[in-house]
């Protein structure tokens, strides 16, 4: 027989049950000189704001393209693939600087450019109150009780993503947070975090962009100083596995070793 637990693993164990969790977690670091070099650029050729969370979204929607195990949705057993390649970037809006979102489609198509200004034109009308997109389901859902919401939630996730319904004259869109999800600790100072993935989200990942900061790395044999830039992933062992992340990870970081190689030949400059 085994030693009877005590303790504080005795009340951990009474505390929480047995994992059901998918969700895995990686970590990338990569030299953000000539991510920091594009920005200038697409900023001085267009004079729109574009940021390196743009950029990372970019690279998210290549990743996708190149490691297709993550570009699909699953539903009755199935993996099925994606029709276009859509993006969800987390973003602050309104006086209170409430956590909000746009799903921006077919970024692997799009110039940063372009992407930068929808979701700027997004952003100010969350604002404004003019983006309906999830305004009508945000109000219903806001006056849910707890209980309640909890199965609406879970409703409105199988509805829109595992039956692919487009119900937006509800307030529900079809596959409201897109292929992937980005959003950026950066703008508050904070070089490295990590998010969960909510179940009704039904993307493969979600992907944080830290600050860039200086840092000793080796190049050539030598130390040097150079701006570096950590991404974090939350994924859904459910849709790939390691080495599939370790795909979209070398994916990733080809693009941002040369992200002007990446753009469309068109409208790049807007």
């Amino acid at each position: 027989m085994g030693d009877r637990v005590h303790g504080w693993r005795k009340l951990a164990g009474v505390t929480w049950g047995s994992p059901k969790d998918p969700q895995f977690y990686g970590e990338l670091d990569v030299d953000a000189t000539e991510l920091l070099a594009h920005v200038d650029r697409l900023r001085a050729r267009s004079d729109t704001r574009v940021t390196i969370t743009h950029l990372i979204g970019k690279a998210v929607a290549h990743g996708l393209r190149e490691v297709p195990q993550f570009a699909v949705r699953l539903t009755g057993g199935h993996a099925r693939p994606r029709t276009s390649l859509d993006i969800f970037f987390i973003i602050a809006a309104g006086a209170q600087a409430e956590l909000n979102g746009v799903k921006v489609e077919h970024v692997d198509r799009k110039s940063t450019v372009d992407v930068a200004r929808e979701v700027a034109r997004r952003a100010e009308g969350i604002e404004r109150g003019a983006d309906t997109a999830f305004d009508r389901g945000k109000t219903l859902l806001a006056k849910l009780p707890r209980p309640v919401l909890r199965t609406a939630l879970r409703g409105a996730a199988w509805l829109t993503s595992d039956l692919n319904l487009d119900l937006s004259r509800f307030g529900m869109p079809r596959q409201a947070f897109g292929s992937a999800m980005v959003t950026s600790v950066g703008m508050w100072g904070v070089a490295r975090g990590f998010s969960p993935l909510a179940s009704y989200y039904r993307v493969p990942l979600l992907v944080l962009v830290g600050a860039v900061t200086d840092r000793p790395v080796v190049r050539d044999g030598a130390v040097t100083v150079r701006p570096v830039l950590t991404l974090t992933a939350t994924v859904d062992h459910r849709y790939a596995d390691g080495s599939h992340a370790a795909r979209l990870a070398d994916a990733v970081r080809r693009y941002c070793a040369d992200p002007a190689a990446f753009e469309p030949l068109e409208n790049v400059t807007g």
